[in-house]
C-alpha cells in the first residue's frame, strides 16, 4: 500500500532519504525533511496505523518545537495556546510521588500537552505526505547495507515480493528491535529488565469501584484511566523479577490475575484489547550515526515509561536532525554538522534513562523504600529541587554546547516571544514555521545585518521589536529553536556572528568577506 501518491517517479524509486518506521517520530522527521525539499520515503512494516496509543503526554520542550512548526494547535485542536503567561501550578509526578510542579521550570507554555500518540502521529502522517514525502506500508526492511556513498534497502512487501531501494541516507526509526540499528552493527547497551509490567484496555464491569489513578500496595503497582462510557486502560507493575518470556503473548486471563494479584481484590472486566508487556530495561545506542545511517526515538533509547519521556525524546531527536541532514541533502551542510546530531542528543536520551532509572527505585514496593519516598517528597517540596526535577522531566532544561560558552542564549531554547515588525505583529516560533534558520535584528543593527549578507539564501533576516523581554540586540536562530549566537542588549560588538553562521550554516556564496566586523564597530 502506497501513501502520498501511486506514481513511482524516478523521485520516489531513488529518494534522498529513506526512514524506516512510521510511527510518530518516522513521520515527524518526514515532515522536517520535505520541508525542505527532500526527497523523503518511509518504510512501514505494518499495513495500517495502530489504534493503540502507548503515550499521550506532550512535555513542554515537546510542545514548544511543535509550536515553532505550526503544529501545536493541530495535535490538540482548541486546547493549548503557547505564550509566556504561566498557570500557577501544572501538578505532575515523579516516581509516583504527586508532588511535582512543573510551573516554575517552564518559561513558555504549554508546559504539558494531551494528545494520544496515534492522534499526533496522524498529524505528522498528513504534514508529510502533504510535503511531498512517501509512505510506503506493509514494506518490512529486512536488510540495510552501505555501499559507496550509498546505502542499500531491501523490503518484503505484499505476497513476499522483495523490493531494494537506493538511496544517500537512511534513518532507523524502527523501534527498541531496530533492525537498522542491528544491520549496521551499533550496540544496544544499558541495564537489563528487573520488573514485569503489563498494559492494556479493558471495559470494567463497575468503573465506580475501580482502584482509580496510581497505586501502590506491598505487591506493587496499578494505574487505571478509568473510562465510564467504554474501554479503560490498567497497567501493571511487578517487582518480583523480569518477564520468564517477554516475547510471548499477553493472555486475559494472565492480565486479570496480575491485576486482582496487586490489588488484593476482585476487579471484573471483559472485551480486553491491546494488552501487551514491557519492563524497565534502559538501553542505549552507543551511537546515533554509523556512516550515511543514523538513529532515532526508540531505536536509539529505551526505557520504562515514567512520565512519558520516551515519545517526547524521540519527537525532540525528529526535529533535531531534521534541519542538518536536509542540509547534508542539499550540500550546504558545514564539516561535523552532522556529527552534532549525536553530540546534543545523545546525552539528553542518557540523562533520560537515569532519570527514569532513578524513579523505578523510588517504586519498589516495601518498608525500605517507604522512608525514601518519605524522605523525597519532603525534598520536592524545596523550590530548588522542584525546579530542577521538573526541568529534568519536562525537557526544559535542555541546553547544547554550540562553541560560546559566555553567551547567556547560544545553546539556549528562546521562548516565544510577541514581536512588531514592518509586517505587523507576530510571534518568534512563526518565523521558524518555515524550518529556516532566522537572523533576528531587534536593535536596527545594520552592522548585524550586513555580516549576515553572505548566507542570504540560507537564513532569513528580520528586523523587528520585541514586545516581550528577550536580553539581546540581535539573535541568530537555529531551525529547532536554539540560540547559535547573541548580541548582549545595549552592547555595540556583532564579535562571533561570522563563526557561528559559518559552524551551522557553511560558507557564504559570492566571495563575501567573512572576516567579523571589528569590535565596538556599528554601521
Amino acid at each position: 500500500m502506497v501513501s502520498g501518491g501511486t506514481r513511482e517517479t524516478a523521485g520516489e524509486l531513488n529518494p534522498d532519504v529513506v526512514i524506516v518506521g512510521g510511527g510518530p517520530v518516522g513521520m515527524l522527521l518526514a515532515g522536517e525533511l520535505s520541508l525542505h525539499g527532500v526527497r523523503t520515503t518511509v518504510f512501514e512494516k505494518a499495513l495500517r496505523p495502530s489504534s493503540e496509543s502507548k503515550a499521550g503526554t506532550l512535555h513542554a520542550r515537546t510542545a514548544q518545537s511543535l509550536h515553532r512548526r505550526g503544529l501545536l494547535e493541530a495535535v490538540q485542536p482548541g486546547q493549548y495556546t503557547a505564550g509566556r503567561a504561566p498557570r500557577q501550578h501544572v501538578p505532575f509526578h515523579f516516581g509516583g510521588l504527586p508532588h511535582l510542579d512543573l510551573a516554575p521550570a517552564v518559561e513558555e507554555f504549554p508546559a504539558v500537552v494531551a494528545s494520544p500518540q496515534v492522534y499526533a502521529e496522524a498529524v505528522f502522517a498528513q504534514r508529510a505526505i502533504r510535503l511531498g514525502a512517501r509512505v510506503v506500508r506493509g514494506a518490512e526492511v529486512t536488510d540495510v547495507r552501505e555501499t559507496d556513498r550509498q546505502v542499500e534497502v531491501t523490503t518484503r512487501q505484499k505476497g513476499g515480493m522483495t523490493k531494494r531501494v537506493r538511496t544517500s541516507w537512511v534513518v532507523g526509526c524502527d523501534g527498541a528491535r531496530s533492525v537498522v540499528r542491528q544491520n549496521v552493527g551499533i550496540a544496544f547497551g544499558g541495564t537489563l529488565p528487573t520488573i514485569s509490567c503489563l498494559m492494556g484496555d479493558v471495559r470494567l464491569s463497575d468503573p465506580s469501584s475501580a482502584p482509580s489513578g496510581w497505586n501502590r500496595t506491598p505487591r506493587g503497582w496499578t494505574i487505571f484511566w478509568t473510562n465510564p462510557a467504554g474501554h479503560s486502560r490498567i497497567g501493571t507493575y511487578d517487582f518480583r523479577g523480569p518477564h520468564p518470556d517477554h516475547r510471548s503473548p499477553v493472555t486475559f486471563h494472565e492480565f486479570k490475575l496480575e491485576v486482582e494479584r496487586i490489588t488484593g481484590c476482585s476487579v471484573e472486566m471483559d472485551t480486553p484489547r491491546h494488552l501487551s508487556r514491557f519492563s524497565d530495561a534502559a538501553l542505549l545506542a552507543e551511537r546515533y550515526r554509523c556512516g550515511r545511517v543514523l538513529l532515532a526515538g526508540d531505536s536509539a533509547h529505551v526505557h520504562f515509561p515514567a512520565g512519558g519521556q520516551g515519545l517526547n525524546t524521540g519527537l525532540q531527536d525528529a526535529v533535531n536532525l531534521g534541519w542538518k541532514l536536509a542540509a547534508c541533502v542539499r550540500g550546504e551542510a558545514p564539516t561535523g554538522l552532522l556529527d552534532t546530531y549525536h553530540t546534543e542528543r545523545r546525552p539528553v536520551a542518557a540523562r533520560v534513562l537515569d532519570n527514569v532509572r532513578a524513579q523505578v527505585a523510588l517504586m519498589h514496593p516495601g518498608a525500605p523504600t517507604d522512608a525514601l519516598r518519605r524522605l523525597f517528597a519532603d525534598l520536592m517540596s524545596v523550590d530548588e529541587v522542584n525546579s530542577y526535577l521538573a526541568g529534568m522531566v519536562s525537557g526544559s532544561d535542555i541546553a547544547y554546547d554550540v562553541g560560546r560558552p559566555a553567551d547567556m542564549l547560544a545553546g539556549r531554547f528562546i521562548p516565544e516571544t510577541r514581536l512588531r515588525t514592518a509586517s505587523g505583529t507576530t510571534g518568534l516560533a512563526a518565523l521558524l514555521h518555515a524550518g529556516r534558520p532566522v537572523l533576528l535584528d531587534l536593535a536596527n543593527r545594520a552592522d548585524v545585518r550586513q555580516a549576515a549578507a553572505g548566507w542570504a539564501g540560507r537564513v532569513d533576516v528580520v528586523t523587528a521589536h520585541a514586545l516581550e523581554d528577550l536580553p539581546a540586540d540581535a539573535l541568530l536562530l537555529r531551525p529547532d529553536g536554539y540560540g547559535a549566537w547573541s548580541a548582549p542588549a545595549g552592547g555595540s560588538s556583532a564579535a562571533g556572528l561570522h563563526a557561528a553562521l559559518r559552524r551551522w550554516f557553511g560558507e557564504p556564496v559570492d566571495g563575501t568577506e567573512t572576516a567579523d566586523p571589528p569590535e565596538g564597530l556599528r554601521l
